[in-house]
């Protein structure tokens, strides 16, 4: 099984003469420890191409320390990545090889990389014995594995400074502010990122600077004569032009659908949802500049993306469900909560969700979804540019984006003169829809046209907003009903379920009753003007 460590690091140059400075002279550390020296052996694995190194993922086979075993590790922000760990075999760990199937696709991982390190290793102790980060001095031997560079060398020394634990350094940095007494690190924030800034001070003040390498794979491949081209290359297209302002909005899509993949597959918080907007986004962008991109060829990828979109729907409106009806259960009175109400809530989300995150990852691990990422990728190497793909961006995309206000206004409009039930619901939630498309198109062109498509956005999302809350309120007063069609079977009380779905009716109105002034600020024609000029 896996398991995931938050790794916060910095790197600093160094080479067999450097010596570490006393580290007790950074605040909050009162002992620094010799560990011993040990002896690592890491085999690290990617593609031919290196497309993991291109998007600075790194996967390692390793013996030796305390660690061994198989390693992959994500970027997460500059010095900081994710590693997940799992036990030592002689091939890679399917859960491994499931987070790496949006990037390597059907491509075998090999080895590229030997490299064997001494690491001679101290720690820095507060006062209290608690360990707050660890630094090591490596003497690093690489050494090409792969086909084509097998046999190129390279040597270097280098020191690592690695923070301790989340929970074990709050701790620890909590106590040395308190004792600091307003100096060193008191003044700092009490986190690990100002104690390593701390630590990097005292570094530079004995000549130590930090390293050019965010990695030893990193350093290993640049001095081996390597450099990885990232699959996803920035696309083609003059600049200024309609086509190159599209395709630029399309990469950044799509490459948010590859690294989300496996961040969904770790249940990350969020990822579903991200995940989800960037299938709609793209969806949303072949529809609105159709005269850019040849529909004939982005209609089937449409088409696929509703499909994975879908999946990941079924997971994320089970999540947004259960947290509005906890929510509403949460704001009950106690006298009107009459029978097992939370309890009955949890089951039926239980069984909701576990369904929903099976058919989310039988959804990644399909050839489906690799056949769509493969199209994707095919359409950003030779894009399928219509004529008006040449033509000057702010012409072509704002054009485009009063095409789908104009698409909005008659939706909104039909659905403003029905009166409350069941078919005004669904012109509000065709609308909603409307409404997300038109927004998208604006944070498409914003690069382009600048402040009215972001203050049209920043409208459209406003009035999206209301009918999303309205939409919810639909849904929910369905899942309301099933509740207490449930409970009433069971031999439970089905009052305050009776309760929460006449508060969501009125939830409902009181939505629908605030749309025809956000819709006047959606629609005025100084907004409307804005994006001509």
């Amino acid at each position: 099984m896996a398991e995931t460590k938050r790794e916060t690091e910095r790197k600093y140059e160094a080479d067999t003469t450097t010596t570490l400075p006393d580290l007790t002279r950074v605040p909050g550390v009162a002992r620094v420890t010799d560990e011993g020296v040990m002896e690592l052996d890491a085999v690290y694995y990617d593609t031919p191409d290196l497309r993991l190194a291109a998007d600075g993922l790194t996967l390692r086979r390793r013996t030796g320390g305390r660690d061994a075993g198989w390693h992959l590790k994500f970027p997460v922000a500059p010095g900081v990545r994710d590693e997940i760990r799992a036990p030592l075999s002689d091939t890679l760990p399917p859960d491994l090889a499931a987070l790496l199937r949006s990037r390597v696709r059907d491509t075998e991982v090999v080895p590229v990389v030997r490299l064997r390190s001494s690491r001679d290793v101290r720690h820095l102790l507060d006062g209290d014995g608690t360990l707050l980060a660890e630094v090591s001095v490596d003497t690093v031997r690489a050494e090409r594995k792969d086909k084509g560079a097998k046999g190129k060398r390279a040597a270097w020394t280098e020191i690592e400074v690695e923070l301790a634990d989340d929970d074990a350094f709050g701790s620890a940095a909590g106590k040395a502010r308190a004792e600091a007494g307003g100096d060193g690190l008191g003044k700092a924030r009490a986190d690990g990122e100002a104690f390593l800034d701390a630590v990097g001070k005292r570094l530079h003040k004995a000549g130590i600077h930090p390293a050019t390498s965010s990695s030893k794979l990193a350093r290993a491949l640049a001095e081996t004569g390597a450099r990885p081209t990232p699959v996803l290359a920035a696309p083609p297209g003059a600049p200024g032009t309609a086509g190159a302002a599209v395709l630029a909005y399309v990469h950044e899509q799509v490459r948010a659908i590859v690294a989300l993949d496996p961040a969904v597959r770790r249940d990350r918080p969020d990822a579903v949802h991200k995940m989800r907007v960037a299938c709609r986004r793209l969806r949303s962008a072949f529809s609105t500049y159709r005269k850019v991109l040849d529909r004939e060829v982005t209609d089937p990828l449409r088409r696929e993306l509703k499909w994975l979109a879908g999946e990941l729907g079924v997971a994320r409106d089970a999540e947004v469900l259960a947290e509005r009806l906890r929510a509403r259960v949460d704001a009950v009175p106690g006298p009107l909560l009459l029978g097992p109400v939370q309890g009955r809530l949890r089951i039926w989300h239980t069984a909701r969700d576990a369904a929903a995150r099976r058919a989310v990852l039988d959804a990644l691990d399909s050839d489906r979804h690799l056949a769509l990422l493969a199209a994707l990728d095919r359409l950003l190497a030779d894009p399928p540019l219509r004529k008006a793909a040449s033509r000057d961006a702010r012409e072509v995309l704002a054009r485009a984006v009063r095409k789908d206000h104009d698409r909005l206004a008659a939706r909104i409009e039909r659905a403003l003169a029905l009166d409350p039930g069941e078919e005004r619901d669904h012109a509000l939630h065709e609308a909603r829809k409307a409404a997300k498309r038109a927004r998208y198109a604006a944070e498409a062109a914003r690069p382009t046209l600048g402040k009215p498509a972001r203050r049209f956005a920043k409208r459209v999302k406003a009035l999206q907003t209301c009918l999303g809350d309205h939409q919810d309120s639909v849904v929910a007063r369905e899942a309301l009903r099933e509740l207490a069609i449930q409970a009433h079977a069971a031999g439970e009380s089905a009052f305050t379920w009776g309760v929460l779905f006449g508060r969501e009716a009125v939830t409902a109105e009181t939505r629908a009753g605030e749309l025809p002034e956000l819709w006047a600020r959606a629609s005025g024609p100084r907004l409307r003007a804005a994006l001509s000029r």
